[in-house]
């Protein structure tokens, strides 16, 4: 045990370190190609079978992962990724709780089976919904909880030595919700068998998108050296013409290596080098990392190129791997978010990852086509609205400078029992995880730890003291936020956090149909969070459905009309607070999404666009706004820059 001086110094040392990385363990480094990294995608069809027995367990009890998948039964073609729920035409299957299995038989290389000694072979899966075991030629390699962020197992002893067979890949999966995940769920049996079948049950969630279950984000075999780069971190920051960039590198399997860093333009010049596994590159007149529509370069990405050698039985061993980095700094105050010291408005909108047929299955058109739709409406910011999208995604959005607040799979928080200390340690070990993988992305500029939790309750004081805390020890560079719906005289969890996200449905859920009362209600509802925390507030949702094609004058319900007089309501609000405290706008939602069958009508229909991508009347009026900000923003900031401010 540490005492005194030999504590103090303990923790300086650590601080000086300032490893972001605190408890993570490794890394999970986007896979990318380079001179020592292969790449072998393994996006396409699968074998598929559902488990349909009574108890989902006929896959265990008959070990279908011993063997190929077709000999344990019927087993179907699906695509990967996707999600399998709308794939057939069986409604059996779109509504499916249990085990389903997937099957993928592929050849490796024979140069990557030949060097055992100095070739890790890796299986990483993006995103699978919700709990994944992961078997290489029947034998477990690992298994992982969570739906929404990659795994990955060195596969390398189970598949060298054997060139030229096929490695037989299952993945069993469970979409299974319970209390205790994220997001939370129930099952519910059904016990009077005069109305329902014996063993008939239900999964019953408290969030308002419907719950795919699949392989969602690619499947990719690659190869390291066994001296290799685990993880990279790095950290930015700037001062009059000289930028800063900090970065710690991780490196696994050795210990006798050497490390050069380059860190190149985007045009290619090498502008900084460095070298150990610790330290800082400095820039002179740096290119800063914007945000879309704060410059007329948005998005400006440097290339943090790190090359790693190493002694290993007489061979000489690299390992190469290149980071995008952006210069950029975020910071807080009681009435501004500062990017790179100057007011960031959010002028944005809430997603989801949610499409036809694919489900939440990663979709390369759809991402582009949303990036356009995201950049021709002006907005410049996004919530990854419930749990973290694809990395494919985020790579967009450091590329194009469009902001996120990147949020974890806390939604349905609703009941007591989400908030007990199982609960609590799944959340910690997830935010880990999200923080280890999008650490050094410059367009997460927040971290968002739930949405609409019962943050009234006792034990979400607690609760979410914890998981804030938590999650600022990883990473002290970012505000913390979560999404609130509570009284903001009962909500136990804003205390702790650096932004007020607040959501309010004003004349759709509440005093539905009148419009009247949207700026009023809308100016309290600011005024009262504002004087009791002294904090930035951002609307972090607002909206209303609207069926594209149904028209209605005087505006009523539904209709395109009303969607659009509601936004106008909540938009004079705004413009009267942001020029003191609300610090931005996200609508709810950018298009339409699927949700449970129930009281809607094929899903959440609050979308400026179709679930098509089709612009209702709504995408055209917060066209015309988000621009005007703009404009706005960019003659302010012309101003600051000819007074030198």
């Amino acid at each position: 045990v540490l005492r005194g001086s030999s504590m103090a110094l303990c923790v300086l040392c650590r601080l000086l370190l300032w490893c972001q990385a605190l408890a993570l363990g490794r890394g999970i480094l986007y896979p990318r190609e380079s001179a020592s990294r292969e790449l072998k995608e393994l996006t396409g069809i699968w074998s598929f079978r559902a488990d349909f027995s009574a108890q989902r367990d006929k896959g265990f009890v008959q070990r279908w992962h011993q063997r190929p998948l077709r000999q344990s039964g019927p087993v179907i073609d699906m695509p990967v990724p996707a999600s399998f729920n709308e794939i057939t035409q069986d409604p059996n299957l779109r509504k499916y709780i249990g085990w389903v299995w997937y099957e993928k038989e592929v050849l490796l290389p024979r140069s990557w089976l030949l060097n055992a000694l100095n070739t890790r072979v890796v299986l990483r899966v993006g995103s699978a919904h919700y709990y994944t075991i992961v078997w290489v030629n029947g034998v477990q390699v690992t298994q992982h909880e969570g739906g929404h962020l990659p795994f990955e197992a060195d596969i390398s002893k189970i598949v060298q030595g054997s060139p030229g067979t096929p490695c037989r890949i299952t993945i069993a999966l469970n979409n299974t919700l319970t209390p205790q995940t994220l997001p939370p769920g129930t099952i519910q049996f059904m016990r009077d068998e005069s109305k329902y079948p014996r063993g008939y049950f239900v999964q019953n969630t408290k969030f308002d998108f419907f719950n795919y279950a699949g392989i969602h984000q690619p499947v990719v075999l690659y190869t390291t050296p066994s001296v290799y780069i685990d993880d990279i971190t790095v950290t930015t920051s700037w001062a009059g013409n000289i930028g800063v960039v900090r970065y710690q590198v991780l490196v696994t399997g050795g210990t006798h290596y050497s490390l050069l860093l380059n860190l190149h333009e985007k045009e290619g010049k090498v502008v900084a080098t460095g070298d150990g596994p610790i330290g800082e590159l400095k820039v002179v007149d740096p290119k800063l990392w914007w945000p879309y529509l704060m410059d007329e370069n948005p998005g400006y990405l440097y290339y943090l190129e790190v090359k790693l050698s190493a002694q290993v039985g007489g061979n000489l061993l690299e390992d190469v791997y290149t980071l995008p980095v952006g210069i950029r700094t975020v910071h807080v105050t009681s009435r501004q978010f500062l990017i790179n010291g100057q007011p960031f408005y959010f002028q944005g909108v809430n997603k989801h990852e949610d499409a036809d047929i694919r489900g939440k299955g990663l979709d390369w058109s759809l991402i582009v086509k949303d990036f356009n739709l995201l950049q021709w409406v002006g907005a410049n910011s996004f919530r990854t609205s419930h749990y973290p999208y694809a990395e494919e995604l985020m790579d967009l959005c450091d590329a194009y400078g469009i902001v996120v607040i990147d949020e974890c799979p806390g939604v349905g928080m609703r009941d007591p029992e989400n908030f007990g200390n199982k609960s609590l340690a799944h959340h910690l070990l997830v935010m880990e995880e999200l923080i280890r993988r999008d650490k050094n992305r410059p367009s997460v500029v927040m971290w968002s730890v739930a949405n609409e939790p019962a943050s009234e309750l006792t034990a979400a004081a607690y609760y979410f003291k914890t998981v804030i805390a938590h999650t600022k020890a990883i990473d002290p560079t970012r505000p913390v936020t979560f999404v609130s719906n509570a009284n903001y005289t009962r909500d136990r969890a804003a205390p702790y956090v650096d932004v007020i996200c607040v959501n309010s449905y004003f004349s759709w859920y509440h005093d539905s149909g009148h419009l009247e009362v949207i700026q009023l209600q809308l100016n309290t509802q600011f005024e009262n969070w504002y004087e009791t925390y002294k904090k930035p507030i951002i609307q972090s949702e607002y909206g209303a459905d609207a069926i594209a094609g149904l028209h209605n004058d005087p505006p009523l319900m539904f209709s395109e009309e009303y969607q659009t007089a509601v936004l106008k309501e909540y938009h004079s609000a705004f413009d009267k607070k942001r020029k003191e405290y609300v610090i931005g706008e996200l609508i709810w939602n950018f298009a339409d999404f699927m949700t449970d069958q129930g009281s809607r009508v094929l899903g959440n229909k609050k979308g400026i666009f179709t679930r098509q991508r089709q612009p209702k009347a709504a995408a055209f009026v917060l066209r015309d706004r988000y621009w005007k900000l703009a404009n706005e923003s960019s003659c302010l900031r012309s101003t600051l820059k000819y007074h030198n401010l």
